[in-house]
């Protein structure tokens, strides 16, 4: 295969990424959306498009054995193509977490929340802002955005802290609200688990910029 044209099929790559992650990112406002919303609706068309995503990254992760297999790649294409595939696996994953929260959102589609979710709503606007950085670092090669997501990862960690005391709080004082709690205490957490994927992302622009492999998740 001509250089030139492995180059275009790398670039292709790349466009499929940035469009699964322009979908994931989708998949995460939707799931809020619907928790805070109770939009039952909502929540299973996020569960349906978990399917397209599954489909996205078995397409991509094709695209990258066809890369190596049709061309002996240099160290830096093959830095390239690992990278690629491993976000994308970051993003399914994602994209999992997301559908976790739509689930729950069926499961208390009937109830009357005892709380407005303020502080979810908060922590997911962080989250979603977390992930288009990475995103953006990725395809700008920017290490130092890179790196600039493990100190939003703190923030995260910090209030699922502040959330999880408050809900812990409502259900000693409130035991009726108990299995509602739970649910939302279980949607925080999914949150928290996007968050550390996007870090894992961050990883994956700082390896492929410098050849370095870190863990922003210590």
């Amino acid at each position: 295969m001509p250089r030139k044209v492995f180059d275009s099929h790398l670039e292709e790559m790349h466009t499929d990424l940035l469009r699964m992650g322009s979908m994931v990112e989708k998949q995460i406002f939707q799931c809020i959306e619907a928790l805070v919303n109770q939009n039952e609706k909502l929540a299973q068309g996020v569960i349906d498009n978990d399917d397209l995503i599954d489909d996205m990254q078995k397409e991509i992760e094709n695209k990258a054995i066809k890369l190596i297999a049709m061309q002996q790649p240099l160290a830096m294409d093959l830095r390239n193509i690992f990278t690629t595939t491993k976000i994308v696996t970051d993003l399914e994953r994602i994209a999992d977490h997301a559908v976790d929260i739509a689930k729950v959102t069926k499961r208390l589609k009937t109830d009357d929340y005892v709380n407005q979710l303020t502080d979810i709503t908060r922590m997911a606007t962080l989250v979603k802002e977390m992930l288009k950085v990475s995103l953006d670092a990725y395809v700008q090669g920017d290490v130092k955005r890179a790196y600039a997501i493990c100190k939003k990862d703190d923030e995260i960690d910090a209030l699922y802290k502040q959330i999880f005391s408050e809900f812990l709080v409502m259900m000693m004082d409130n035991p009726k609200a108990i299995n509602q709690a739970t649910q939302f205490l279980f949607a925080c957490k999914y949150l928290e688990r996007i968050a550390d994927h996007t870090t894992n992302i961050c990883e994956g622009t700082i390896y492929l910029v410098t050849g370095e492999q870190i863990d922003l998740n210590e």
